[in-house]
């Protein structure tokens, strides 16, 4: 294993910006999405549809399921700098991350309220599979990650239903919940909204969550964010660098067939199972691809620039509050498009969406470097790190606290 430089401020800096643009693509994603109210405006001017046409594949082409994806890896880079934090202070630190995920379940039913697309309870299940792997081989963290990446319930799925052709399984139990959500979001008052939240939409989100494969494909994320950490492959170095000199090509050569795999098979596949599992497994391989054609591209151009590029530094920031503006454009987002905020959800097209989307991101922005000039932390940060030590006598290293945090 590849022994991780004491000084980490660099890698700290390229990681919290990496996060900061998957972040704005999260961002930029579910304004088109209106915040899960699927519904085109009023006809509008020609060109105006044309250039929003147009900018909805290119957000999808470079950002549907890779955002998503990135932040997932990194989800698990910071347990291990978390994880190696306490161990160089004598500690023992799974208990305090089970804790810290029952913390992070906590702050997913508050974003839930409003936002019927949460993540954060998945991140509180899935996290837990980091407290075993933390004290596996490096071999064994990338078998079980292929293992998930893999999707075996999908394949199973799959040689089940072509063994049994008359077995129907369409994998969308989400949508019954999901009409009952979209509908309050479009009709609703506040109140409405929130109750409504409270199951339909954690049943819509979560089932979503599971039946589009991600509860297989995020620990594996998780892992690999992990194994990254543990090889120090976000710290400039000779091996860094001739690794994602590596990955680069080999991802862009994967993404050929697997595009061609998710894209011209479909239609010649007539059994409904077959065909729904076989949506979600190729997919997602396709995506973890791409997604590592970006990261692997944007941590190259980092490691050229010495320190980042200054397109690059400038979203820190809003990487380092992650927490806080994850939840916070949530909250923004709704209030724009739902109907109990300014109900904009089938008045603005897709070019609009994504100026108020920009707007949210660079309100954010301007808020986080105001936070941070004058704090460590964001505040739902600096909150959950509060209690995750909640009953310690001693507090956790500052220095660590502060490069990590």
């Amino acid at each position: 294993m590849t022994t991780v430089n004491q000084s980490t401020d660099n890698r700290l800096e390229c990681v919290d910006a990496l996060r900061g643009f998957a972040l704005l693509a999260i961002v930029l994603l579910h304004n088109l999405e209106h915040y899960n109210i699927f519904y085109g405006p009023a006809p509008q001017p020609g060109w105006l549809e044309q250039l929003g046409s147009r900018t909805t594949e290119l957000i999808y082409f470079l950002f549907a399921g890779k955002a998503y994806a990135t932040f997932s890896l990194l989800f698990g880079f910071s347990f291990f700098i978390q994880m190696r934090n306490a161990r160089r202070r004598g500690e023992d630190f799974r208990a305090r991350f089970a804790w810290r995920m029952l913390l992070l379940a906590g702050f997913s039913q508050l974003h839930a309220l409003f936002y019927n697309g949460d993540i954060l309870l998945l991140y509180a299940v899935c996290g837990l599979i980091l407290i075993p792997a933390s004290s596996w081989s490096n071999r064994t963290v990338l078998v079980v990650a292929a293992i998930l990446m893999l999707q075996p319930l999908c394949w199973a799925k799959i040689g089940y239903a072509l063994i049994n052709p008359d077995y129907i399984d369409t994998n969308s139990e989400f949508y019954k919940y999901a009409a009952s959500a979209e509908q309050v979001g479009r009709n609703g008052n506040l109140w409405q909204t929130l109750a409504n939240n409270i199951w339909n939409g954690q049943l819509y989100s979560n089932f979503w969550q599971v039946e589009a494969g991600r509860l297989f494909q995020t620990p594996a994320l998780f892992l690999l964010g992990m194994w990254l950490g543990r090889k120090a492959y976000f710290e400039k170095s000779d091996d860094s660098t001739a690794f994602w000199r590596k990955v680069l090509p080999w991802s862009i050569a994967a993404c050929i067939p697997l595009f061609m795999l998710k894209t011209y098979i479909p239609a010649h596949i007539s059994n409904v199972t077959v065909l729904s599992y076989y949506s979600i497994a190729v997919p997602m391989l396709y995506n973890f691809a791409f997604m590592s054609t970006l990261v692997s591209a944007f941590m190259l151009a980092w490691f050229y620039a010495g320190n980042g590029y200054t397109v690059q530094r400038f979203i820190i920031p809003f990487g380092r509050m992650s927490l806080t503006n994850y939840i916070g454009q949530s909250i923004l987002g709704v209030t724009i498009y739902y109907h109990f905020g300014l109900d904009l959800w089938d008045k603005v097209g897709a070019f609009e969406s994504v100026l108020i989307g920009t707007g949210i991101f660079t309100a954010l922005l301007l808020l986080s470097r105001r936070r941070l000039a004058s704090h460590r932390q964001g505040p739902l940060e600096y909150f959950w790190k509060k209690a995750t030590w909640i009953g310690k006598e001693s507090k956790p290293c500052l220095i660590a606290t502060k490069r990590n945090n």
